[in-house]
């Protein structure tokens, strides 16, 4: 017997009980008939027999469909069990339909928890599971989420315990994201549709534990033996997927006990249908306190953690860096330039200490690769602390995956105060960005891991970025260099968010800066407006992408006969995202500007109106994103109260994108800013055909075109699938330039090729154009000479900027494609039909 050693709580993407870490290796247990007494459950005796049996079996929790009784859960921690306690009501039905059921079923939950409340033995209850799909589309997903949440209050004002709802593949796209662990019944019995659909379930999970609630087997299979291999290898590859535990189904079976032997060690046989018989310990060796217990061999790691006076974080990282569940690793600390008592806090806990002069995180991060043993080099910040078993989690991964680099959710530890929680939820946090569920665009590097060969091969970090940027560029540099980023749920970091407002806003306004150098080195990868247009979603609390109140419709079928299936949430609109955009308080000082102009010439008033509704639209964008953080918000949450904690988060949605843009400003990373050779030329149409007796794919002509474009320092972007275009060359903010390409052949590997080259304004110019003009018009027929006039300079300004992009863009285009021509030939003029080049003509050359 054992008992229960603390309640269980979650952190991170797991569950621990006291210090100790939980992997929940459990059976469900039920549903029984009442018996004499009307208890939906055994007698005492046969009851304490099933715990003893799964206690020695090595398993550790219990599922049950209905409120045990207080002797139930005193049996289960004696044998050191928990129990995840189901509170049934009648979700099989339309359950919204009638005020009187809602408000019995709330009053039924409440009972149930006050029944059970304050028990060592529990695991957490569950609020629901497993509303059927129909009944989902009946009463729309809203409403029934909105009712979920409501179980989960009344459940956390009765008890102080984990609350969950159960959910399955066909209802996967509710959202109830105020519970404490994500739970999903699921029944595949392949394997790699399996590990396919977990990778899915942990990214809707986001930075929940996921822990399956049901997994099992058709009860058609036959054999034992077959049967405990499979549900052995399901429940290993839920665990290597990173889920806090499973339930497997069942111990026993809700019609009765009649054919089922208890001495057998069985999973229940039936009336009507046959359960899986394997034996358990089968099932519970697969189900060890740690994951990846499959004889693997693992290789030697070096975890790194740079740091500049991080004495105050620094040890508690440390500690759980030196506790790590791992064979083979060694622990680093890069010490760079740090005035404090840091070395002496990483010497004193015996790992390797190497002090250089301040030069930057990406110095301090290649000095940790340089004196690296380890064939994977794993980043940790001084402020974050791993889970125990980090490492297996990405040494797994780089092995099955062929991955260069690894990283994992890096997560805001439950202790911190209610500003740092507040902090985690606004935008601008080390946030991944995934492809799919397991490949990643970008890895922030306070979780980070990295094969040292990989590494090594592309040069290391880039020393140019001190402080931020330098995860961005290297993971550029690796998929530039065809390797690939991979994604593991289950390797956690803790990491603290800043404590104060004022520490929150200097480090935006150093992402601002490191953005606008990133700028310099990659203008490819950046928009005309100075960001990043991502492939990949980017996950985690605080995403600021203007789409918080869009979600993904529901594919139900016709007449509901489909699977119910969500799918991704679409991207935001242009109009939604820009009151979160940096720029956007450019416009709002513009518009300040000219109403403050209108206290001399009131003509200028008339911006005051434009004023309103941009600042509205940003404190509307600002709230709507806080609200959207903060909906897991409950009594698990920040110690304070619930208006406090969303007005803050209001504020920082607020202030951020004022602090990136001050980082990105005095950087150079500005609306204005021009790319690219200076070859003007009028921008207008025109068509350049160009001879050439040496024949070439049209693909590798555009290839030189390009490449002789990026030489000169101009900033391209190839056409779509479904453009008529094939290049094109920024020019500014207002106006590029865009070139199509079509090759004549001629025979005898002669080419005539044709070059169109356009140039084009932005809609948003000619928009902003008319609302210069119309005004200005106006103020000069009325008499109001001056305020007309200061309008008419304003647009005047405005279309000489897009005239000259539009030139610099197009005289880009043409000198690239006539260059080698120029040097070389000269222009040649079109032959007539298929006529042959003079010859006296040399051939082109092809670059």
């Amino acid at each position: 017997m054992g008992t229960a050693s603390g309640r269980v709580r979650a952190a991170g993407k797991f569950l621990f009980q006291g210090d100790r870490k939980l992997y929940v290796r459990g059976v469900t247990y039920g549903t029984f008939a009442p018996n004499d007494d009307g208890v939906p459950y055994p007698a005492a005796d046969v009851v304490e027999r099933d715990f003893a049996r799964m206690a020695s079996a090595g398993l550790n929790a219990v599922r049950v469909y209905t409120v045990p009784p207080r002797w139930l859960l005193d049996l289960a921690a004696a044998y050191g069990l928990v129990v995840l306690v189901g509170l049934p009501w009648e979700q099989h039905v339309a359950f919204l339909a009638e005020r009187t059921r809602r408000r019995d079923i709330e009053r039924r939950v409440r009972e149930g928890v006050r029944a059970c409340a304050g028990h060592p033995a529990l695991l957490g209850y569950a609020v629901g599971n497993e509303i059927p799909s129909g009944i989902v589309r009946w009463h729309g997903r809203v409403r029934v989420e909105r009712f979920l949440r409501g179980l989960v209050g009344a459940v956390r004002d009765e008890d102080d315990a984990l609350v969950t709802y159960v959910n399955y593949p066909s209802t996967e796209y509710l959202e109830v994201p105020c519970v404490d662990f994500a739970c999903f019944n699921v029944y595949l019995e392949r394997r790699d549709r399996l590990a396919a659909y977990l990778a899915r379930l942990q990214n809707l999970a986001g930075d929940l534990p996921l822990v399956m609630a049901e997994i099992g087997l058709d009860s058609r299979r036959n054999g034992t033996d077959a049967q405990a291999d499979a549900l052995a290898w399901q429940v290993r590859t839920a665990l290597e997927a990173g889920a806090a535990g499973t339930f497997v189904f069942s111990w026993t079976d809700e019609w009765h006990r009649g054919g089922f032997d208890v001495d057998d060690w069985d999973f229940g046989l039936t009336d009507r249908q046959r359960r899986p018989k394997p034996a358990l310990a089968a099932v519970a060796g697969a189900c060890a306190d740690a994951p990846f217990g499959d004889g693997r061999t693992w290789p030697r790691v070096s975890v790194v953690v740079c740091t500049y006076n991080g004495e105050r974080t620094l040890g508690e990282s440390l500690d759980a860096a030196c506790a790590l569940d791992y064979p083979d690793y060694e622990v680093i600390v890069v010490s760079d330039g740090s005035t404090d008592a840091t070395a002496d806090i990483a010497r004193a806990r015996g790992v390797g200490v190497i002090e250089t002069p301040n030069r930057g995180l990406s110095s301090a991060r290649n000095t940790g690769m340089d004196v690296a043993t380890g064939e994977i080099v794993a980043y940790l910040d001084d402020d974050a602390r791993p889970d125990p078993h980090w490492l297996h989690y990405v040494a797994a991964a780089m092995q099955d995956g062929g991955y260069a680099a690894v990283g994992g959710p890096n997560i805001p530890p439950p202790e911190d105060g209610w500003v740092a929680d507040c902090v985690a939820k606004a935008p601008g946090g080390p946030l991944h960005v995934l492809l799919s569920d397991t490949e990643a665009e970008h890895l922030p590097g306070c979780n980070l891991a990295v094969r040292k060969s990989d590494l090594e091969a592309i040069g290391g970090f880039d020393p140019q970025f001190r402080a931020a940027g330098d995860d961005v560029d290297v993971c550029w540099r690796l998929q530039e260099d065809g390797r690939r980023l991979g994604f593991s749920p289950g390797a956690v970091v803790l990491h603290h968010r800043r404590a104060s407002v004022r520490a929150y806003l200097r480090q935006q306004r150093g992402y601002g800066a490191a953005e606008a150098l990133l700028e310099r080195k990659w203008p490819e990868r950046y928009n005309a407006a100075g960001h990043v247009p991502w492939e990949g979603r980017v996950y985690g609390r605080g995403v600021r992408d203007g789409s918080c109140t869009r979600r993904g419709r529901v594919y139900f079928g016709v007449w509901g006969s489909a699977p119910f299936q969500a799918m991704y949430r679409p991207g935001p609109t242009v109009l939604a995202a820009l009151p979160g955009i940096p720029e956007w308080y450019l416009l709002v000082a513009a518009l300040a500007a000219i109403s403050a102009v209108g206290l001399l010439a009131w003509p200028f008033l008339l911006a005051l109106p434009a004023l309103a509704l941009a600042l509205g639209a940003a404190v509307a964008d600002a709230a709507l994103g806080a609200r959207a953080a903060c909906a897991a918000l409950g009594s698990h949450g920040p110690r304070a109260p619930r208006w406090r904690v969303l007005a803050l988060t209001t504020l920082l949605h607020l202030l951020q994108p004022a602090a990136r843009l001050a980082g990105r400003l005095t950087t150079g990373l500005t609306l204005w800013r021009i790319r690219g050779p200076s070859h003007l030329r009028l921008p207008r149409a025109r068509t350049l055909s160009l001879w050439s007796e040496e024949w070439a794919p049209a693909e590798v002509r555009l290839a030189g075109v390009e490449a002789r474009l990026t030489a000169g320092g101009a900033v391209t972007r190839r056409g779509g699938s479904y453009d008529r275009w094939d290049l094109q060359v920024r020019g500014g903010i207002a106006a590029d330039a865009r070139v199509r390409m079509a090759v004549e052949d001629h025979g005898g590997g002669r080419q005539l090729v044709r070059f169109r080259v356009w140039p084009r304004s932005r809609r948003p110019i000619f928009a902003l154009l008319a609302l210069l003009l119309a005004p200005a018009i106006v103020a000069l027929a009325t008499g109001a000479i001056v305020e007309g006039a200061v309008l008419l300079a304003a647009a005047a300004v405005l279309g000489v900027t897009a005239f000259h992009e539009a030139a610099l863009a197009v005289g880009a285009a043409v000198d690239a494609i006539e260059r080698p021509h120029r040097l070389r030939l000269g222009h040649v003029r079109e032959p007539v039909g298929r006529r042959a080049a003079s010859p006296g003509l040399e051939r082109a050359a092809i670059e």
